[in-house]
C-alpha cells in the first residue's frame, strides 16, 4: 500500500472541496466541446471553467463601463 488514496477517500475530499454543476447540452455539442478543448490542450472541464471566468470578467467590465457612463451623464446634467 504505497500511500495511494482510495477512490472513496478521493471522492469524499472532492465532495468536501468542490461544488458540482451538471451541464446538459444538445446532442453533438459534447463532441464539439471536447474537440475544441483538446485543440487547445485543455480538458472539457478546464475549458468550461475558463469560458465562464472570461465571460464573467467581460460582463463585469461592461457593467463597470456602463455604470461609469451613467455617473458621467448624471454629473453632466
Amino acid at each position: 500500500m504505497g500511500g495511494r488514496a482510495s477512490s472513496a477517500s478521493k471522492n469524499k475530499w472532492i465532495a468536501k472541496a468542490y461544488d458540482r454543476i451538471n451541464l446538459t447540452v444538445p446532442k453533438g455539442d459534447k463532441d464539439r466541446l471536447q474537440a475544441h478543448a483538446e485543440a487547445r490542450g485543455e480538458s472539457v472541464n478546464g475549458f468550461i471553467k475558463r469560458a465562464i471566468s472570461e465571460t464573467m470578467e467581460r460582463d463585469n467590465a461592461d457593467l463597470g463601463a456602463a455604470e461609469g457612463r451613467a455617473e458621467a451623464k448624471e454629473e453632466g446634467t
